[in-house]
C-alpha cells in the first residue's frame, strides 16, 4: 500500500467508453458487470467469467468472514438477462474473482471450469462433481455446439497477496485469505460457427511466451495494480498479450473499485492500490504505435468488440 491519497478521476478517460455496442444481428456480444466479469452470450450458449457481484466492502473484507450476497448475485443476473449459463470460468480464486462462482453455477446449472482450487470453491458450495471441470492447459473444452474455451497457464501481477493453492472445499463463512489465487489462466474463447475469438486476462501478470502460437481478435485485459510496476513491466505485458496474439482491438477491465457495489457509481481504484493514470498514459502510446484501439467498457451495456 502507499501514501499517495485519492484516486484516478474517470472522468479523464471519458473518451475511452466507446466500445462498438452490439447491433440487434451481432451473432456474439460481450457484456462487462465490474472487475474480470464478463458474459460472452451467443443467444444459443453463454460462458461467463469469474461471476463476482457481491463486491463486500473494504471493511468486512478487512475484518469479517465473507459469504456470497444471494440477494446481489439475484440483482446482477437480473440485470444482465441471464437464467441459465453453460460455463463459470475464474481467471483465478481471489475472492474478487471466484468468490461467487459457485453460487452463480449453481443458479445458472453451468458447469464451473478452471484449476484444482476453483473446483475446491465449487466442492465447498455443493455443486455435483459432473458439474466441475479441472482444465488441462492449453487444450480446448467445447461448450454447446458454438464455443470451445482454452485455458493457458498465466500469472498474477505483483504481490499477490494471498498465494499459494486451495486444497480443501471452501464453504463460507470464510476470511478473504482463504480464498488463495490458485492457479492463474489467459482464457482463450473461441467461437465457432463465426470464427470470432478473445483473449481474457485477469489479472495484470503474464508467463512468457505462454500465448506464443495462440491467436485472439480482440484481448479484455487486466490492470488491476498495472499503475504499480516499473514502465518495463507494463510494455512486456502488453507485448506477451496483445502483441503475441495479433490482436486488434484492446479492452481495460479490472480496474474498478470492487469494494463498492455495483448499484453505486463506478470509481477508479485508489492510488493506495494502483494508478490507473499510470496504466493510461504507457497503454495509450502502445496502442497508438500498435494502431489497436483501447477502450474501457460500460457496465451492463452489451458490446460487439469484433464489429
Amino acid at each position: 500500500m502507499r501514501l499517495k491519497l485519492g484516486r484516478p478521476n474517470l472522468a479523464d478517460y471519458t473518451e475511452f467508453f466507446n466500445e462498438p455496442p452490439a447491433a440487434a444481428d451481432s451473432p456474439v456480444t460481450v457484456t462487462w458487470a465490474g472487475v474480470t466479469t464478463l458474459l460472452l452470450d451467443d443467444g444459443a450458449t453463454a460462458l461467463m467469467t469469474d461471476g463476482f457481484f457481491s463486491r463486500p466492502s473494504l471493511l468486512e473484507v478487512g475484518t469479517r468472514r465473507l459469504t456470497p450476497s444471494q440477494q446481489r448475485i439475484d440483482n446482477a443476473l437480473a440485470r444482465l438477462g441471464v437464467a441459465r449459463l453453460d460455463a463459470v470460468l475464474p481467471v483465478h480464486t481471489h475472492f474478487d474473482h471466484a468468490m461467487d462462482s459457485a453460487v452463480v453455477a449453481e443458479k445458472t446449472g453451468a458447469t464451473l471450469m478452471g484449476g484444482t482450487s476453483a473446483v475446491n470453491i465449487g466442492r465447498g458450495a455443493g455443486l455435483p462433481e459432473d458439474r466441475l471441470i479441472v482444465a488441462t492447459p492449453g487444450v480446448p473444452i467445447p461448450f454447446g455446439s458454438t464455443w470451445a474455451v482454452t485455458l493457458v497457464v498465466g500469472d498474477h501481477c505483483p504481490p499477490d497477496r494471498f498465494p499459494g493453492s486451495i486444497s480443501a472445499p471452501v464453504i463460507p463463512p470464510v476470511k478473504a485469505a482463504a480464498y488463495r489465487c490458485g492457479e492463474s489462466w489467459s482464457t482463450l474463447v473461441h467461437h465457432l460457427p463465426t470464427g470470432r475469438s478473445a483473449l481474457i486476462v485477469g489479472s495484470a501478470g503474464f508467463v512468457p511466451g505462454a500465448l506464443r502460437g495462440h491467436h485472439a481478435d480482440v484481448v479484455y485485459l487486466g490492470v488491476g495494480q498495472l499503475g504499480l510496476q516499473p514502465e518495463r513491466y507494463l510494455v512486456d505485458y502488453w507485448t506477451e498479450t496483445v502483441r503475441t496474439v495479433g490482436a486488434r482491438r484492446v479492452t481495460l477491465i479490472h480496474w474498478d473499485d470492487f469494494f463498492r457495489p455495483l448499484d453505486a457509481p463506478l470509481r477508479a481504484l485508489p492510488y493506495a492500490g494502483d494508478d490507473l493514470d499510470v496504466t493510461m498514459r504507457v497503454l495509450t502510446r502502445l496502442a497508438l504505435e500498435d494502431a489497436v484501439p483501447l477502450h474501457f467498457p460500460s457496465l451492463w451495456q452489451r458490446s460487439d468488440p469484433w464489429s
